[in-house]
């Protein structure tokens, strides 16, 4: 079979499997990336190991290539969506929420990898890749409950792009250390403040180019041609994504995510862009990049003799330091102990994050099979739990409405 034929057969093998995981998954009252997920480990060589069928290595090339454009395009609708105002009005609290919510995660992924024998480097990843909170999964459960406007609830959206914005800074300081992909560097390749000044430098510049950028777009919207506005601000996001990696030092989703935010502030724009984007990313690459996760990770691999032992430490870990950690943090200003205890608590879903961290960190190898295919289970399981507790944690504001 021709690589072309391989490439067509596979990709609609995923992208249907896909989107039949996340139905099924909502069906039973959980969130569509917990099938999508799923499936994809199912898929991989814990169970089927579906790319075996495929043996042409350009193919797996390719299906990776769409994967990591698919978190691109994710990370880019996610900054477009990052609602700045209603981060302003939840201000304090929902940084020190996401603070907590970052170090001491952190902290107890390192600490535990280092008990295991994991080396510096990956027991700093792994920490890194706890800090990670998914908005989208507390945000789906908090809207049926109709909790989402509340004091808490809007704390705990405020808290997560906080979070994911600490955490972005974090993972590309930490590549940008250990990691030895394109852009990366050496742990001797020059020092956290070179790192920072870069990352900084970065922002700075990609803030400015704003004022560039949304006039440019402004004026697209009325050229010539057909979708003349997405395919500008595709290139952007894009161009974002690579500065970010090519002259940042940073991941491309620090980038992509970034141009999101920058275009987003046009609000006359941002909605037709957002829905037009959603069709490209949800209807092809977002859901090659949930399965392609899971053919990536091993899961029998991951819990084979001290393997499973870890990997419980480490689920534990992901649900309790996030509980307390952003709990204690809004507690520190005033919140009382349920609604921190529902802060907390809204702040444990890793959902997509996680996995854009992981996947960050296997590429550019400062994490092996092992410890990303916990990872996924660790997303897994905290995706799993996040509803459940929602839902016992505000009961008693649930029955009140």
């Amino acid at each position: 079979m021709s690589h072309l034929l391989q490439l067509l057969a596979l990709t609609a093998l995923v992208i249907t499997a896909s989107k039949a995981g996340g139905a099924l998954s909502k069906r039973i009252g959980q969130p569509a990336v917990f099938g999508e997920l799923l499936v994809g480990l199912l898929l991989g060589p814990t169970l089927i190991n579906l790319l075996h069928f495929f043996p042409d290595p350009g193919v797996h090339a390719a299906v990776t290539d769409f994967a990591e454009i698919g978190v691109i395009f994710l990370m880019f609708l996610a900054g477009l969506e990052t609602d700045l105002p209603q981060m302003r009005k939840v201000g304090a609290a929902a940084f020190v929420g996401a603070a907590g919510g970052v170090i001491l995660p952190m902290a107890a992924g390192y600490a535990i990898a280092l008990a295991f024998g994991y080396p510096h480097s990956e027991a700093i990843f792994i920490g890194t890749v706890l800090t990670a909170t998914s908005v989208s999964i507390s945000a789906q459960t908090l809207f049926e409950m109709k909790q989402l406007r509340t004091k808490e609830g809007s704390t705990i959206l405020g808290a997560a792009v906080i979070d994911d914005v600490m955490g972005l800074l974090v993972l590309s300081i930490v590549v940008a250390l250990y990691g030895t992909g394109a852009g990366a560097g050496t742990q001797g390749g020059g020092s956290i403040l070179l790192i920072l000044a870069k990352v900084i430098l970065y922002i700075g510049a990609g803030i400015g180019l704003g004022y560039v950028v949304r006039p440019l777009l402004r004026k697209a919207d009325n050229w010539p041609g057909s979708e003349v506005l997405i395919a500008l601000a595709v290139a952007v996001g894009l161009l974002y994504a690579f500065t970010a990696e090519h002259y940042g030092g940073m991941a491309p989703i620090t980038g992509a995510y970034l141009a999101g935010i920058v275009i987003g502030q046009e609000g006359q724009l941002k909605h037709q862009i957002t829905e037009k984007l959603s069709v490209i990313a949800y209807g092809f690459f977002v859901p090659i990049f949930f399965v392609s996760i899971g053919l990536e990770a091993n899961a029998r691999q991951a819990l084979a003799g001290g393997g499973l032992a870890f990997t419980l430490w480490i689920v534990v870990a992901a649900v309790v330091t996030k509980v307390i950690g952003s709990g204690l943090g809004v507690k520190a200003v005033g919140f009382t102990w349920p609604e921190s205890l529902r802060v907390g608590t809204g702040m444990i879903s890793r959902g997509e994050v996680a996995l854009i961290v992981a996947g960050i960190g296997l590429s550019s190898g400062v994490i092996g099979p092992e410890i990303f295919a916990a990872m996924v289970l660790m997303t897994l399981a905290t995706t799993l739990v996040t509803p459940l507790l929602l839902r016992v944690v505000f009961k008693e504001q649930a029955a009140a409405h």
